[in-house]
């Protein structure tokens, strides 16, 4: 009866915070890459990258040509290890992206990244890696809240071929959405014991994902394989 109580919480919890995220963002016109419909613009949507510049990013390495901008795309070329990372730091909000991978490339869109200097102790990662081919997800898949929640199916495309991720953040509760299918909800208050997960599998955090900062950097891992990002925007809750 515990088991099925829980379950009921989780539920109510869910269908209590997925209103919240419904912001209309379905509503789509075909506009020009890194840019923001009329429709964006008008519910808050700000753009993170314009196509040309890398104005409003830093990198945890400098060394010029680890990351540059390829077919009006962020570009990873594996030249250096530096991850990308806005300036600016966000609480609650909607992202989205489209993103590509080399054949066999690995990398991570990080959120809430608390210490530009540990990012996989103080930011959530979304995975993003080549495994499409996969037929049982696991937490460390394509799409996984990573080490914390496996995607409930494989949303990914195969290697070369675009996706479009969405995270929505709000309080506790983190949504990602690939290629139109919600693949991860978690409430990060069930979280609460070290180097665990709720349904008692270990990960490898140090700290219980509930005691995580809620507001951080947005970031891009640079893993060894090459990966391209664009029409990065933001719109805050």
């Amino acid at each position: 009866m515990k088991t099925l109580r829980l379950i009921a919480l989780i539920a109510a919890i869910t269908a209590l915070a997925l209103p919240i995220f419904a912001a209309d963002c379905s509503k789509t016109t075909t506009t020009p890459d890194n840019t923001l419909s009329a429709f964006e613009k008008s519910t808050g949507w700000q753009l993170l990258f314009d196509g040309k510049t890398l104005d409003g990013w830093g990198f945890t390495d400098p060394t010029p040509g680890g990351w540059i901008i390829e077919n009006n795309s962020m570009f990873y070329t594996v030249k250096g290890s530096g991850y990308a990372y806005t300036k600016k730091t966000f609480g609650n909000y909607q992202f989205k992206c489209d993103f590509m991978v080399d054949k066999g490339s690995n990398s991570g869109v990080f959120f809430r990244w608390e210490n530009l200097n540990d990012p996989v102790e103080t930011g959530f990662e979304m995975q993003v890696y080549d495994t499409a081919d996969k037929t049982t997800m696991s937490k460390n898949d394509s799409g996984a809240l990573y080490d914390a929640v496996a995607p409930s199916v494989n949303a990914m495309k195969p290697a070369m071929q675009w996706n479009t991720a969405e995270i929505t953040c709000k309080d506790s509760m983190i949504i990602i959405t690939m290629n139109d299918k919600r693949i991860v909800v978690a409430n990060l208050d069930r979280w609460t014991v070290a180097g665990q997960n709720p349904d008692g599998t270990p990960n490898k955090y140090k700290r219980p994902l509930k005691d995580w900062a809620r507001s951080g950097h947005i970031g891009f891992q640079a893993h060894g394989g090459k990966v391209w990002y664009k029409n990065i925007k933001i719109r805050e809750l």
